[in-house]
């Protein structure tokens, strides 16, 4: 994948997705992509982030990439990191956050983790001072409950709240994220003979517990087809990678 790249299957697939979307994503960047949420499903959850909607609330509310970058500013320049946490997981579990569900309840247990504030706290110090690889290899593991497919979402937000953070910046990599990479690895694997029944894509893709290697490689990977695919001329120049996460997370370039 390092060598080839996206396919031109998949640069005509995002050209297609940014003609749709230029007007939801005028500065190139996903800080309007909103999910949805229902704020009284997490009731039990504290500290609440106040630039969520009140937990009274039973109807659904939404929440863009932007604001949630602004809470966990907030929430780190306070030294609440939990709270950055749970900005980052409501907006991660969306509608799908359902009382006594996987969403709510997991969230609970993970916030009882005894080591749960100097793990985040250890990561956020170690992505300003080492990078995302790093801060990534910081949570891996480390707290009960918290996988990779929501600590990443932690450390994207906080690479977006911090003054500056090395390149390769942080993305989120979840399990959609994955099954895609996995489908594009295993079409270029079938394509060059290199991995013909995609066994190898298999193996590096799985559906979660990456390493941080692996994390890494997806950072690496991600920056060069950012370049990639702004040289094409119907991608914007002036993006982030970020940019190209949102448009693979809504199945752009699925193959």
């Amino acid at each position: 994948m390092a060598a080839r790249l996206l396919p031109e299957t998949a640069l005509t697939a995002l050209g297609r997705w940014w003609a749709r979307n230029e007007v939801m994503y005028p500065e190139g960047t996903p800080g309007a992509h909103t999910i949805s949420y229902v704020p009284a499903r997490w009731a039990q959850i504290t500290p609440w982030p106040a630039g969520l909607a009140g937990r009274s609330h039973a109807g659904e509310a939404g929440v863009s990439r932007a604001q949630v970058a602004l809470i966990v500013a907030d929430a780190l320049k306070r030294g609440i990191p939990r709270e950055a946490l749970i900005a980052t997981y409501v907006w991660g579990k969306g509608k799908r956050g359902t009382p006594g569900g996987s969403g709510p309840s997991t969230l609970q247990r993970i916030l009882t983790a005894e080591n749960l504030d100097a793990a985040l706290t250890a990561s956020v110090t170690t992505l300003q001072e080492r990078g995302a690889k790093e801060a990534y290899a910081v949570l891996h593991q480390a707290v009960p409950g918290l996988g990779p497919s929501f600590f990443t979402k932690f450390l994207y937000f906080t690479g977006q709240a911090l003054p500056t953070v090395s390149d390769p910046a942080p993305l989120i990599l979840d399990g959609r994220i994955s099954r895609r990479l996995r489908s594009l690895a295993s079409a270029i694997g079938r394509e060059t003979g290199i991995d013909p029944d995609g066994s190898v894509a298999a193996w590096a893709w799985g559906d979660w517990n990456w390493s941080a290697h692996r994390y890494n490689v997806y950072l690496s990977y991600m920056h060069a087809a950012t370049c990639q695919v702004a040289s094409t001329g119907t991608w914007p120049s002036y993006t982030t990678p970020d940019l190209l996460e949102c448009a693979l997370f809504n199945g752009a370039w699925a193959t």
